[in-house]
């Protein structure tokens, strides 16, 4: 298992004229803690686009439990729990100090410079055979 933290505090862009967080918000927060998993890691999503590698995400899921508002410090935690094959899915928590506002999943696959579906790079293997074992 593969686990990360990451924080931002809520600006006031991100909210709609009550503010509170707009729910579009909350997905460039879950962008933060992918890239700051995969970093925290060993492996950066810089790294993997000079490769000739990207993520797109194929699928998003976010349960908004509690409104965000502005100037709140959210806590965002990631988690890879199975490793992957040739897709990834991600889990998110989103709290705000105790209280747990949303929870969210990701799922990515890799694709080629083309555009094209593919395999891993040899570099992400390595790190999961680390973190997963074998």
């Amino acid at each position: 298992m593969i686990e990360s933290k990451s924080e931002i505090r809520v600006r006031y862009a991100e909210t709609d004229m009550m503010r509170v967080v707009y729910h579009g918000s909350y997905l460039p927060w879950l962008e933060v803690a992918r890239t700051d998993m995969f970093r925290n890691s060993g492996l950066s999503y810089r790294k993997l686009e000079d490769s000739g590698f990207s993520l797109p995400v194929l699928s998003i899921a976010v349960k908004y439990l509690r409104p965000a508002v502005y100037d709140d410090v959210i806590e965002i935690s990631v988690c890879l729990k199975e490793r992957p094959r040739l897709r990834i899915k991600l889990e998110y928590e989103l709290t705000r100090g105790d209280e747990l506002i949303a929870t969210a999943s990701t799922e990515h696959t890799f694709i080629d410079k083309s555009g094209h579906p593919t395999r891993p790079p040899h570099d992400f293997t390595e790190l999961m055979a680390k973190h997963f074992g074998g």
